[in-house]
């Protein structure tokens, strides 16, 4: 019995860009809700 492995790689890349976006999105509520323009040190570190 031979294995086949499929991939659906427009599947995957859609995938990784909606991660992406997803961690974009709750970086700007975060900062909208705070009301701050610099939340962490990595947000701006110069303007700390």
């Amino acid at each position: 019995m031979a294995l086949r492995i499929f991939n659906n790689i427009a599947s995957i890349n859609a995938q990784r860009i909606l991660g992406t976006n997803n961690d974009r999105l709750a970086k700007s509520v975060e900062r909208i809700s705070s009301g701050l323009r610099i939340n962490r040190g990595a947000d701006d570190a110069a303007g700390l």
